[in-house]
């Protein structure tokens, strides 16, 4: 079995600090960014730094959906992606965000979805046509 990367999304209280931090301290390359969330490289695997307060859950905007924070998963392949999403909606999950393709036609195009284990904590399964678009900028 190859390694895959991992994918972690936490929340920060000032984005400028963790900008300094994860990419001029600990050496990590920045990829997509918006006014509330940065994806860093940390050595290989997407971890995503979202604005918020760090004592509370929090829902940001990213393509026209609200990703709740903090949220973890794996990046998959794309063949492995669809046979989980059949295999998800075939039991009837609920999703926070249903099988769907994010940033269309954009450096970073990936197939995503998001459910809750039974504890509530949220996870995220995503796919990109390309990996060498992990940590793509348009």
């Amino acid at each position: 079995m190859t390694l895959r990367p991992f994918h972690y999304a936490f929340v920060v209280d000032d984005l400028d600090a963790a900008r300094t931090f994860y990419r001029d301290v600990i050496g990590c390359g920045e990829g997509r960014s918006s006014d509330s969330w940065i994806d860093f490289d940390m050595f290989g695997h997407q971890i995503v730094a979202h604005l918020g307060d760090t004592g509370d859950p929090i829902a940001n905007p990213v393509d026209g959906h609200d990703v709740p924070v903090p949220h973890f998963g794996v990046v998959l392949t794309l063949e492995d992606f669809r046979a989980l999403a059949e295999r998800l909606v075939g039991a009837g999950l609920a999703f926070v965000i249903p099988p769907t393709v994010r940033f269309a036609g954009k450096a970073g195009e990936q197939h995503t979805m998001f459910l809750r284990d039974p504890a509530g904590n949220a996870l995220e399964f995503k796919a990109f046509a390309d990996d060498a678009a992990l940590f793509a900028v348009d």
